[in-house]
């Protein structure tokens, strides 16, 4: 029996049943393939259902606001992927009638859908016999072959693209891509594979030579950023607080935070209060102090955000400010949704 063979009889017994599986629809596999970016199943399933519930096809997705999508996406990260489906929702609906593109080269040129999104599509939706690579299978087919190329090199990222499309089922494209990636997630595992109830076990070099944990190579990290966000929770007499749109290029583009300082080191109250002016324009506050004495350290893939919450209570009524009940209705990053709940129920 071949590689792709065994995987696939592997898939027929094991397959998990999600949501996404009972139909070949683009929109629906596009979605789930952004979700699940960066993202475990169990985490991203029941957005997934949110989203089929909210937005069941790709108009409804195109006719919402940038905002209710946001909001939506809130709690699963890497925020710019929601950007990007929604984008991606507006051109799928103005150029392309509603229809997704039926080809992987059309497909690369959507926005947000990269070569495992793009293949994903084709093979699952079209029947199209390109070959998925995503972080299982660079586990599965290093491990098998004994490949010790890094993964995240140009080498090996053009290396392993061969060498699964070498050894994919032309026959039964959908369900191989989907076993082999199921399998890495299931059999295959980063820890504590089942390596002795593999049915790979025997022509897999990793096992027969007991270099499991050696698979796959990838080349360091560079260092991670440390940043020191203070945020500045304005509230006046009202009960009334402020939050920001975040803009320009950096994390967390298009959702809201209160205001920030953003310092080099860790700051006091004293350094806080002197620069309060740059950050808000207010009458002398009646108290400025931290929330808590803890350091927040909320970490992102490549930085570090070590944070405080500092309360700044004014006379001044704020114009524009917000009641708390009014705050859950703005997308914005876990950091601040948890502290807002701590807020409503300390202050409100």
């Amino acid at each position: 029996m071949t590689f792709s063979n065994k995987i696939l009889h592997w898939y027929s017994e094991n397959k998990r049943s999600l949501p996404w599986r009972t139909t070949t629809d683009p929109y629906n596999i596009w979605l789930s393939e952004i979700m699940l970016q960066q993202t475990r199943v169990a985490q991203g399933t029941p957005y997934y259902i949110k989203f089929i519930k909210q937005f069941p096809t790709v108009y409804e997705l195109a006719g919402a606001k940038e905002e209710e999508v946001l909001k939506l996406w809130q709690g699963l990260g890497y925020y710019s992927r929601a950007r990007n489906l929604h984008f991606t929702a507006k051109k799928i609906v103005e150029e392309y009638n509603g229809h997704f593109p039926d080809t992987y080269e059309e497909l690369l040129k959507l926005k947000g859908v990269g070569d495992y999104t793009a293949s994903a599509i084709a093979s699952i939706s079209f029947n199209l016999p390109e070959p998925v690579v995503d972080g299982n299978v660079y586990r599965v087919l290093s491990r098998y072959f004994g490949v010790d190329i890094p993964i995240n090199a140009s080498r090996g990222i053009s290396y392993f693209k061969d060498l699964a499309r070498k050894v994919l089922s032309h026959e039964c494209i959908r369900d191989y891509n989907q076993g082999i990636m199921e399998f890495g997630a299931m059999q295959c595992m980063p820890k504590k594979p089942l390596c002795i109830s593999c049915p790979l076990n025997e022509q897999c070099v990793a096992f027969q030579t007991n270099s499991i944990e050696k698979y796959p190579v990838k080349l360091k990290k560079g260092d991670i950023r440390k940043r020191f966000f203070n945020y500045l929770v304005v509230l006046d007499d009202d009960g009334n607080t402020h939050l920001i749109k975040r803009t320009g290029k950096d994390i967390w583009q298009n959702l809201y935070e209160f205001p920030l300082l953003e310092t080099l080191e860790e700051v006091n109250v004293n350094e806080v209060k002197e620069r309060l002016p740059e950050i808000l324009t207010l009458q002398e506050p009646k108290q400025v102090y931290q929330s808590s004495d803890k350091i927040i350290v909320h970490k992102l893939s490549h930085q570090h955000l070590h944070t405080k919450f500092w309360i700044v209570k004014t006379k001044d009524r704020l114009p524009n400010g917000l009641p708390a009940k009014e705050l859950d209705k703005y997308p914005v990053p876990v950091l601040i949704e948890e502290f807002i709940k701590t807020l409503k129920n300390s202050y409100f």
